[in-house]
């Protein structure tokens, strides 16, 4: 069982460890974060930032939690564009240790559900380095279909990777 809670400031102390924890296994793998954010009050600015994001409606980032209450992830819809698009784009994190035991799908799923139904969303966009094929199973097994390949596009380690582009209409929405 995992569920889905937004960020907010009581999570302070569990996310700082979380991040600082799997930042090395973060940032192997995918755009690491400014250095900013791992200084003194960089955590609280991200959170703060976070909370300001969702009241604007432009984004929403959640915790992932396991049945224990244990932090494993983070899932995110960011560049929320409401008039003309009522899209998004959708992103994910999840500790190391936490790997492989099926909880990005199951984030996935929920935030579907969320963005959907309960955000009115109606478009998700999502990206994986053509090197990740964990992120593409969750992201093929979601209902998400790839619509593009941008190569050499992100950069990580010093290794110019090339992107797929995946996308996710709301059910019965597709034309």
């Amino acid at each position: 069982m995992l569920s889905l809670h937004p960020v907010s400031d009581h999570d302070l102390a569990d996310l700082r460890r979380f991040e600082f924890d799997n930042r090395a296994f973060f940032e192997s793998r995918i755009n690491g974060r400014p250095g900013a954010f791992y200084e003194d009050g960089g955590v609280e600015a991200a959170i703060a930032a976070a909370q300001r994001e969702a009241a604007a409606d432009t984004g929403y980032q959640f915790l992932m939690r396991d049945v224990a209450g244990t932090l494993v992830g983070r899932i995110n819809l960011i560049q929320v564009k409401r008039k003309h698009y009522h899209s998004c784009e959708l992103g994910y994190r999840i500790a190391e240790a936490e790997n492989g035991k099926g909880y990005a799908q199951t984030a996935v799923r929920l935030m579907l559900d969320k963005a959907f139904n309960e955000l009115g969303l109606l478009r998700i966009e999502a990206k994986a380095h053509a090197g990740n094929p964990g992120s593409i199973r969750v992201l093929e097994l979601s209902g998400f279909q790839q619509f593009g390949r941008s190569t050499r596009s992100i950069e990580i380690q010093g290794q110019w990777l090339d992107m797929l582009h995946f996308e996710c209409h709301a059910p019965g929405r597709r034309t």
